[in-house]
């Protein structure tokens, strides 16, 4: 009684602090805010957005949530300046979290990952969500296993297959914290979806002959979430390009495979700058006509304390010859390192298909308490920042200044942002 007593005077002190110290200034540049929903007060938003035009041509944009107790929310974005929750859905559990979701025409993809492994359950349910304010479960894929936290993150833009990084019943992992293996899920059968395909970082699994990779950072064993791994965080698959994954490895860096076949994925090449520099590589997003590749890492410490955490740019016009050429530029450290939470890269908006912004110059992303951030990429030895947003610390949350966590841009240069811990929706424009 007296530990649960300490640490509610601590969460409350904690919290006292934040309010007191809350970054109230908004920075921006040629970028405006339209409106902020906090979600009915359960604003902490995942890696998940993504956004669906119905029949009806309501705009519906579908958020996953950063934890318990809601899974995933519905906003009316018809009028991006009167965004409106129309659904709000709960988890099974409270061990557990929708971190990450895809639409593709009325079918909504949700990923489900638990706190510890073993616990079922976690893997994918697919929902109908012709009606969005009553989507309806029509299919489950289990993950589950002794060794697995189920899926972190999934892409899902064919309709076909789900792209994700999960754990498996039947994958067991040297280390404990290379759980996460990349998945191809054929779910054209809702009813019995199934695995046709899988990779994994050589030497990670048990029973592989090759020796397991040599720890980054190394960090205490039972953290199970601490950023010393060697396993998958994103993978992109894109439908013009249909042979290739591009996948975000953690402290694997950047991986290109081959799955014409994809029964069989066959590695192509991998890039990584860890070390030197800390690891967890996140997103990998190509620019197939410029022969380029964008390449996030994300912060994953509060206080500048994994800092720098980059996003590259890569020539990859020779795919077995991936070359850095320079890096999105931040804000100095000493001025945002410790403004509060995390500071450094995060998600990138990945010209995915659908009502999505596309473009080959042009790299929106997410950078925690740096807000939203644009560049230029018509010189990619030279990429320019050109517009950002950089919103007060919203109240109720754990750190006093805004935690962007991810970021899409409709087909109309609607930038949809959500905060980490509490600010909810952002709906901005650029002008650019």
């Amino acid at each position: 009684m007296l530990q649960c007593g300490a640490l509610l005077y601590q969460n409350a002190l904690r919290q006292y602090i934040y309010r007191e110290n809350r970054v109230s200034e908004t920075l921006s540049k040629n970028m405006k805010l339209l409106a902020q929903t906090t979600l009915n007060g359960f604003g902490g938003i995942g890696e998940g957005m993504a956004l669906q035009v119905t029949s009806k041509g309501q705009r519906v944009m579908w958020v996953a949530h950063e934890g318990p107790p809601k899974n995933f929310t519905g906003v009316d974005v018809s009028d991006p300046r009167n965004p409106k929750v129309i659904c709000q859905t709960e988890l099974k559990h409270q061990n557990m979290r929708s971190n990450s979701l895809e639409v593709t025409g009325d079918i909504l993809a949700v990923a489900y990952q638990v706190y510890e492994k073993g616990i079922d359950p976690a893997g994918i349910e697919l929902f109908d969500v012709s009606d969005p304010e009553n989507p309806k479960s029509i299919g489950f894929h289990s993950t589950a296993g002794p060794h697995s936290r189920g899926v972190h993150c999934l892409w899902f833009v064919d309709g076909e297959y789900v792209h994700c990084a999960s754990g498996a019943p039947d994958f067991e992992p040297k280390h404990p914290r290379d759980d996460q293996i990349y998945q191809i899920i054929d779910v054209r059968n809702p009813s019995k979806m199934e695995e046709v395909g899988r990779w994994w970082y050589p030497g990670t699994r048990v029973g592989d002959n090759e020796p397991g990779p040599p720890r980054i950072n190394p960090e205490p064993m039972e953290n199970l979430r601490g950023g010393d791994a060697y396993r998958l965080h994103n993978a992109n698959i894109y439908p013009s390009h249909p042979d290739r994954a591009y996948l975000g490895y953690i402290d694997g860096g950047a991986i290109i495979l081959d799955i014409s076949d994809k029964s069989k994925p066959v590695e192509i090449s991998r890039w990584s700058p860890h070390n030197p520099y800390p690891g967890f590589t996140h997103t990998v997003m190509p620019l197939f006509d410029r022969g380029l590749l964008v390449v996030s890492d994300e912060c994953i410490k509060d206080d500048a304390e994994d800092w720098p955490k980059l996003t590259w740019v890569l020539d990859a016009r020779n795919e077995q010859n991936l070359v850095p050429i320079s890096t999105l530029p931040l804000p100095p450290v000493e001025e945002y390192g410790h403004k509060g939470g995390r500071f450094g890269s995060h998600n990138l908006h990945e010209n995915r298909p659908g009502p999505s912004f596309f473009s080959e110059e042009i790299i929106v992303g997410a950078f925690f308490n740096a807000g939203i951030r644009v560049y230029n990429l018509k010189n990619p030895y030279q990429p320019e920042l050109i517009a950002y947003f950089v919103p007060p610390g919203p109240e109720n949350s754990r750190v006093p200044a805004i935690q962007m966590n991810d970021v899409y841009v409709d087909e109309n240069g609607i930038v949809y942002a959500g905060d980490r811990w509490a600010g909810g929706l952002y709906v901005m424009e650029m002008d650019i």
